[in-house]
């Protein structure tokens, strides 16, 4: 059945009980059909929470939506600016390793996200990968898209290439372009994570990254940092408060943290703050390779299987840079139990073939 076909069937009663012969309805008809055509565009999809629409006013600007925008010469103006700030000797030096072990374009980084709504984690890897490239390489962070909802931000960062966190944005990045790409999948939840588990990777179950790397035949770059999650002092991320509030629908967050930062003391919501002087610290390792050829529509066995070894490199990295015994990510609570279990059973078992 055909657009026109399926629309005509669904017409209301006054109009279908007309006697316009079906000449005459046809470009009602095509009009209903280019309307419905116009809300699936990528910029329809990607605008989803309350904020950012009556932030656009219902028209959006595009910003983060074109990879074509990029402006080496926008992101060499950030750079003498940021020099000031990630130089050796100045507030947030940044120190990176293992850029050799990079794969040519496209590259997927997968990273760990650090240091509440201030993203000086971002800055700073944005920083280390122009200082190392140049503007030859350009590099696309997927944002939130309330970053790139207002004038105040939307046009810088579009035009340094930010983009909106979409999988058919990225994919398209990746397969098109033949351009690199950066991906947080903890999202808020990583960046606010209490302070107490600022080494450990909380993916929070978004495998689309995984996903993404399996349909493109990208490999997946674990990319670990430290030091941004030490500007602040994050209590409790409050999952319940934002779920109370009903955040997720207004703003696209799950969260709703208390923390002790400048200037606001005890902070309480997802505020940007004053970051304290920290080392900003990355490590690149190697790609992890895809266990098979590209595929539309990978199961979701694979999926999670991908996802758990990116998740444990990354880990392992955290905890190399942090100086940390290494640790890989549990899948869940019953994983751990049963890993748990079978490590007392062989040892229970190794006692008994002793005596």
């Amino acid at each position: 059945m055909t657009s026109v076909e399926h629309c005509e069937r669904r017409l209301p009663l006054q109009i279908s009980h007309t006697r316009l012969r079906r000449p005459a309805v046809e470009p009602l008809l095509q009009l209903v059909v280019e309307q419905g055509n116009e809300l699936s565009t990528p910029s329809a999809r990607a605008i989803k929470s309350r904020a950012s629409r009556w932030l656009h006013q219902g028209r959006d600007p595009g910003w983060g939506l074109h990879p074509e925008r990029f402006d080496p010469d926008r992101v060499h103006e950030a750079m003498r600016w940021c020099a000031r700030l990630f130089d050796s000797g100045c507030l947030y030096p940044v120190e990176s390793h293992g850029f050799d072990q990079l794969p040519t374009s496209p590259a997927m980084l997968v990273s760990n996200h650090s240091g509440g709504s201030t993203v000086l984690d971002c800055v700073g890897m944005a920083y280390a990968w122009y200082r190392h490239f140049g503007t030859s390489r350009p590099l696309h962070f997927l944002a939130h898209e309330i970053l790139l909802s207002t004038r105040l931000t939307g046009p810088f960062f579009d035009r340094v290439g930010v983009l909106r966190t979409s999988r058919s944005l990225a994919r398209e990045v990746l397969s098109e372009h033949r351009r690199d790409v950066i991906v947080m999948p903890g999202g808020d939840r990583d960046t606010w994570r209490p302070w107490k588990d600022r080494h450990r990777v909380r993916f929070s179950g978004h495998t689309g990254y995984a996903r993404l790397a399996l349909q493109t035949g990208v490999p997946a770059v674990p990319l670990a940092h430290i030091g941004p999650h030490d500007t602040l002092l994050v209590l409790t991320d409050g999952e319940r408060i934002a779920r109370k509030l009903r955040l997720h629908d207004l703003f696209r967050i799950d969260v709703f943290p208390i923390h002790l930062s400048l200037p606001w003391g005890i902070g309480i919501g997802p505020w940007p703050h004053l970051p304290l002087p920290t080392t900003l610290r990355y490590r690149l390792g190697a790609p992890i390779p895809l266990p098979c050829e590209p595929m539309a529509d990978p199961p979701a066995e694979l999926v999670a299987e991908y996802d758990l070894q990116v998740r444990t490199a990354l880990q392992i990295q955290l905890d190399e840079l942090a100086g940390l015994p290494s640790v890989p990510p549990a899948v869940s609570l019953r994983g751990r139990v049963r890993r748990r279990i079978s490590e007392r059973v062989k040892l229970a078992e190794r006692l008994r073939g002793a005596a």
